[in-house]
């Protein structure tokens, strides 16, 4: 079991429920396992239901270090995960997507719903403004951001975004092939 350890973090979004399909329950226990096999510390929304639960417990379960962050509103329809390493309440949806950012090196996002896109679109804007460097990783579990990915290339190819923004998304098809990614980007 691997020693919890807070040399690198990284940030997962994911759905509060979870989905139609199994393969995205899959990817998130893998995510969760995968990023405490590595030492580092898993970075996300704290709830304790949905995709989000499941990242959490599978990190826990492999030893690793858990840091949630919710907002007081969520606490009971989240069902705020108060069993981790650490857990911050803030007063605001905006402040939980600030503290989460600011506390790690990568972002993933995984299947989810309203709330995920809210949490990639922001720090995708902060990206596009040079306000950050993260690499931001879209798990596309089964095909299910194909849509997202669709819409992005819209709306650089009809001349709301340039081109670059397009790069500093990385499509990856399952949990794995996002692990390794990381693993090379914070290597480097």
């Amino acid at each position: 079991m691997p020693t919890p350890t807070t040399s690198k973090s990284v940030c997962v979004f994911c759905g509060s429920r979870s989905g139609d399909d199994l393969a995205f329950t899959a990817d998130a226990h893998a995510m969760g396992a995968g990023i405490a096999a590595k030492g580092w510390r898993l970075v996300y929304g704290a709830g304790d239901v949905g995709l989000m639960g499941t990242v959490a417990r599978a990190a826990q379960e492999a030893g690793g270090d858990t840091f949630g962050v919710i907002p007081q509103h969520l606490v009971d329809w989240e069902v705020g995960k108060t069993d981790l390493t650490r857990y911050i309440v803030t007063e605001t949806m905006h402040e939980r997507k600030k503290v989460m950012f600011m506390n790690c090196d990568a972002l993933v996002v995984l299947p989810g719903g309203a709330g995920s896109l809210d949490e990639l679109f922001e720090v995708l804007t902060w990206r596009q403004l040079g306000l950050h460097k993260k690499p931001i990783y879209i798990v596309n579990t089964n095909g299910y951001w194909d849509l997202l990915r669709q819409l992005m290339n819209h709306v650089a190819a009809r001349g709301f975004a340039d081109e670059s923004l397009l790069d500093f998304l990385t499509w990856v098809p399952d949990a794995g092939a996002a692990l390794a990614g990381i693993q090379d980007t914070l290597d480097a």
